[in-house]
């Protein structure tokens, strides 16, 4: 009865934490977005090239993002394959550049600016990223 009680109280607490990622600037829900957006289910591919560089991991990070972000962890490739490194190199990425470009801090704002950098929240060719974003769930309030 008592190992009952405590692995129901040990699943209970981790259902509802809730935190899968860093925390910070961007909310869980928008991060959980961006991360099923970028790689298909929030998965840690393989680095592939994409607008004509590298993008690597759970959120497709670049290298010069990586290095925006003061270039967390053991290295770029690592650091974007690891959850909790690229989540915290997402919500450093936000804290430099949400609301000192021009851009808010609401999931449309922090999705645009990843996908188009420092200003990407004022580039209409961000507009179609924010849409799949839409499209996996979210809304500029998330």
């Amino acid at each position: 009865m008592e190992i009952l009680v405590a692995v129901t109280l040990f699943v209970s607490l981790a259902m509802t934490s809730g935190e899968v990622f860093q925390s910070g600037v961007v909310s869980q829900t928008c991060m959980q977005c961006m991360c099923d957006q970028e790689s298909g289910g929030c998965n840690p591919l393989d680095c592939r090239m994409d607008g004509g560089s590298l993008s690597c991991g759970y959120f497709q990070i670049k290298r010069h993002y990586y290095t925006d972000c003061g270039s967390p962890g053991s290295g770029w490739e690592s650091c974007a394959k690891d959850l909790a490194c690229a989540s915290g190199c997402v919500q450093t990425y936000m804290e430099k550049y949400v609301n000192k470009k021009g851009c808010s801090s609401n999931c449309e704002s922090v999705a645009r600016l990843h996908n188009g950098g420092p200003r990407g929240c004022q580039k209409p060719s961000t507009d179609r990223y924010w849409a799949a974003i839409v499209g996996q769930g979210c809304s500029a309030n998330s």
